[in-house]
């Protein structure tokens, strides 16, 4: 139910200010810095008419630029694109071509193997020495996990078949913002090129006619200063605190609804807010990112970094605004979401809508960039067009622009934005923001998450059987469910002071969410690669496979693994125990 507040303020939601933005930017290519640079200093100017202060960082960042590029095979010219990080090849890569059939791209993300991507047949016949040395073509996106594993596998280069009349601009680098030296290893060394679905058939049948082809690519690579604007609407009670609304509004060509329409989302509500700053009790920080497109998340993982401690310290949740407010999206489904946040999150929605959200866990997209630190955060896409509507269309899947096939293309122009959608997104979004800035009792569940948590424990035990023992792990999940337990009891009953629980509150966002969603230290990035949950013991999954050779190795990994776990687990523990100790002790003093 909405407050009067909370109605006051959705009310002030209207469409000429962001749409104005809209139409600037659906005429510039936001691809290039340069271009990039002079959409920041608009965004800033557009705040400046309502006197909000905007703090304008210039991070340098790598960025890979993607030029004209082309298959050809037989005499003829086909068009293609580059993704972003692959390799330039001006003057081409000449080798035979050799089709492999297309897979789901769910599967890249989890396996390796051959066997098991391919099939048994494929391994028997050489699949993986037949590709080396050889321009692979294959169905799908330019998902990063596939390209990495057919470099690994010796390809001289891939041309990735689109399923339909277009091409989609994309990113084929595991890496996640500006490389470090650690991760400068696995930038991509090898030429790739996208080709949309008709062309592609004609090239898969030269491959498997046996013919050969060449790879032509332009790609511009360096470093290049971007503008990363911010804005910082300090709360009254506890202005250090803040909830962080974030979203890119660099685009391949003018990408309105990817993201122009997001960008003039949080513009309009930075404008609502701004003029009802008085109303907030925490700050809300709002940045519009660089180098999303080009860069891998490198704006966003430039910010993480530079100020890693702030965000650690104070950062309530992040919330990701990205191709909202487009035509046809109608629905809240797929919502992207950790699960503590998943009963607020379908609370807000409802409230504005009157609509049930469908959600799920997020990918490793999307600017979530602030799973190391252990950052709670909602929300990729918003709306989606209906399901039966994306049939009707004939459509495929397409994560952005709200299921609108012209995500990533030139296609994504000023029709596919909707005015209408969009107030509805913008007050979503809104209502999410302005509840976290002022709930006396931050809105975020840890017990969903420890539902996640325990039934993945239970699904890998499964999976091991009797080749590992999670016991330790089980045991420890289950002391902490009952603390949690007591822990809310205390804390929806007003027995614990607000500020003492939502301490309590960040601080199993900062222990648990590194142990569910990644594999690298705390303050790094990890790959642009989904993992499982509890990714340290995954390993279960594929005990069975391994002989006695190799399953030692296994039992090792999953043992060091679980300590990582049960070591989180506990930390949670008792960090509660520590808050309920002090309640007992406070009342019994008295």
């Amino acid at each position: 139910m909405l407050s009067a507040l909370e109605k006051d303020l959705l009310a002030e939601i209207e469409i000429d200010f962001p749409w104005a933005l809209i139409e600037t930017f659906a005429t510039i290519v936001r691809e290039h810095p340069d271009n990039c640079n002079r959409a920041a200093d608009i965004i800033a100017e557009r705040l400046a008419e309502h006197g909000i202060p905007v703090t304008m960082h210039e991070p340098t960042l790598l960025l890979s630029l993607p030029g004209d590029s082309a298959v050809h095979v037989g005499g003829t010219r086909f068009r293609a694109k580059a993704p972003a990080m692959s390799v330039a090849a001006p003057a081409g890569v000449d080798a035979e071509l050799f089709y492999v059939h297309s897979l789901p791209e769910s599967l890249f993300k989890y396996s390796r193997d051959p066997a098991e991507l391919f099939g048994a047949d494929f391994v028997a016949e050489g699949g993986v020495e037949r590709i080396a040395g050889r321009i692979l073509v294959t169905e799908g996106y330019s998902n990063p996990a596939k390209i990495s594993l057919f470099e690994d596998w010796g390809a001289a280069g891939v041309i990735i078949v689109n399923p339909g009349e277009d091409i989609h601009w994309g990113s084929c680098s595991t890496i996640w913002g500006t490389p470090d030296l650690d991760s400068l290893p696995r930038k991509p060394k090898i030429t790739v090129g996208i080709v949309n679905n008709p062309d592609g058939q004609k090239i898969i049948a030269a491959a498997q006619a046996g013919k050969s082809g060449r790879l032509v690519t332009n790609l511009e690579e360096g470093w290049f200063k971007s503008k990363l604007p911010m804005v910082e609407i300090k709360g009254s009670e506890a202005p250090e605190k803040f909830v962080l609304l974030h979203g890119h509004y660099d685009s391949w060509d003018v990408g309105v609804g990817d993201n122009a329409t997001g960008d003039a989302v949080m513009l309009e509500i930075a404008r609502v807010l701004w003029k009802h700053r008085d109303k907030l009790k925490r700050s809300v920080r709002i940045v519009w990112w660089p180098g999303h497109s080009s860069g891998r998340y490198g704006g966003s993982a430039w910010f993480a970094d530079t100020f890693a401690i702030d965000l650690d310290e104070n950062c309530i949740a992040h919330t990701n605004c990205d191709s909202p407010g487009c035509r046809w999206a109608t629905t809240y489904r797929d919502i992207a979401l950790m699960p503590e946040t998943e009963g607020f999150v379908k609370q807000v929605i409802h409230d504005v809508t009157g609509l049930e959200a469908t959600t799920k866990l997020p990918n490793r997209s999307s600017d979530y960039t602030f799973n190391n630190i252990g950052i709670s955060g909602f929300f990729m896409a918003s709306s989606m067009m209906p399901e039966a509507l994306v049939a009707e269309k004939n459509y495929y899947y397409c994560g952005g622009c709200g299921g609108n096939i012209a995500w990533h293309t030139e296609n994504d122009t000023l029709e596919i934005a909707d005015k209408d959608v969009m107030i509805t997104d913008s007050k979503i979004y809104l209502l999410s923001v302005l509840r976290l800035a002022n709930a006396a009792l931050a809105p975020f569940d840890w017990r969903a998450a420890a539902k996640h948590i325990g039934a993945t424990l239970d699904a890998y035990q499964s999976a091991a059987g009797a080749k590992f023992d999670f016991d330790p792990a089980q045991q420890t999940m289950r002391l902490l469910d009952a603390r949690l337990a007591a822990f809310y009891d205390r804390a929806e009953a007003g027995d614990l002071a607000p500020d003492q629980a939502n301490e309590v509150i960040g601080d199993l966002a900062r222990i648990l969410i590194p142990i569910l969603f990644t594999n690298q230290p705390r303050f790094t990035h990890d790959p642009a690669m989904v993992v499982p949950l509890l990714p340290a013991i995954a390993a279960a999954t594929k005990l069975g496979e391994h002989d006695a050779d190799t399953l030692g190795f296994a039992q090792t990994q999953l043992l060091r693994g679980q300590n990582r776990v049960v070591s989180a687990l506990r930390q949670a523990t008792r960090r509660i125990e520590m808050v309920l100790a002090d309640k007992a002790a406070a009342s019994a003093g008295t």
